[in-house]
């Protein structure tokens, strides 16, 4: 698996950044969240970040280009070439300017991994999420409980149910999944080897099957 790029699909709350950060470091792979590579460079206060904030603070959407920027500039300083990219692209516009910047690197995808799950299972899994604001923690009533009820095991910070967690913002988040997804999951089955695995199982349980299709 050295070297190798790898992209991973999936609804909300079908556990990809879980996923991601389990079998990354089983594998020997960078982990890249494009939510965490975002939040790290408006935090820093870097040219790209200055951009992306200025949409953030109206709520809209950060355009492309400047994704793809902070996604060039992190693949640029890995001393590893095997990767993993989460939470991009989203769309098929993206899915195609990701090839073209990957090419002018004398790169390209080698697996895309989708990860499906029933829409109704991801509202109960989300409605159902807790957050700790201070240290990023995730954990969930049903499947990730914490020691101290409300509480985080990792800082003992408050935990939190953030507004996209909410049932009508959950299923909205889902429509525009689905409406944004297809065209991608079909761009991907053309041009990449695209593998899927079900969700729907406990997290030891979809890592091994990550595992074994990946291998």
């Amino acid at each position: 698996m050295e070297g190798r790029k790898v992209i991973l699909l999936g609804p909300p709350g079908s556990g990809k950044g879980t996923q991601a950060a389990r079998f990354a470091g089983e594998l020997g792979l960078e982990h890249i969240s494009t939510g965490d590579l975002l939040r790290d460079a408006v935090k820093e206060g870097t040219e790209l970040g200055k951009k992306a904030s200025q949409y953030m603070e109206k709520g809209l959407l950060v355009p492309d280009d400047i994704m793809l920027g902070l996604i060039e500039e992190k693949l640029d300083s890995l001393d590893s070439n095997g990767w993993i990219l989460d939470g991009f692209p989203r769309t098929l516009t993206q899915a195609e300017a990701l090839s073209t910047m990957l090419g002018g690197h004398q790169q390209k995808i080698d697996r895309v991994l989708l990860i499906e799950v029933d829409s109704e299972l991801i509202v109960q899994r989300l409605s159902n999420r807790r957050v700790c604001p201070q240290c990023n923690a995730v954990y969930n009533l049903n499947t990730i409980r914490t020691a101290v009820e409300g509480k985080c095991d990792a800082c003992g910070g408050d935990l939190v149910k953030r507004p996209d967690d909410e049932e009508e913002t959950i299923r909205k988040r889902l429509d525009v999944y689905e409406e944004q997804t297809a065209p991608l999951i079909g761009y991907y089955r053309e041009h990449d080897d695209l593998v899927t695995v079900s969700g729907a199982g406990g997290i030891e349980e979809i890592n091994a099957e990550i595992l074994r299709v990946l291998k």
